[in-house]
């Protein structure tokens, strides 16, 4: 068993934008299946840009779970 009970994954994109890209969704998706083989359940995924601007899968409602 794991000590950890929930992952959040936060990265920044070099150009300060916060546009989700294709190699974003696919890291969430080998991220995700990485925590479910140990028992950890992604919480969200969070794409930090410049100044306050961010992009976060859950709050736009990017399925975090297999579908």
């Amino acid at each position: 068993p794991s000590a950890a009970s929930y992952i959040l994954v936060f990265h920044t994109h070099p150009s300060g934008e916060t546009a989700l890209s294709q190699e974003d969704m696919e890291a969430t998706e080998q991220i995700r299946k990485a925590g479910e083989m140990l028992g950890i359940e992604v919480l969200d995924h969070i794409i930090l840009g410049s100044g306050d601007r961010y992009y976060s899968f859950r709050e736009n409602e990017k399925p975090l779970t297999e579908q």
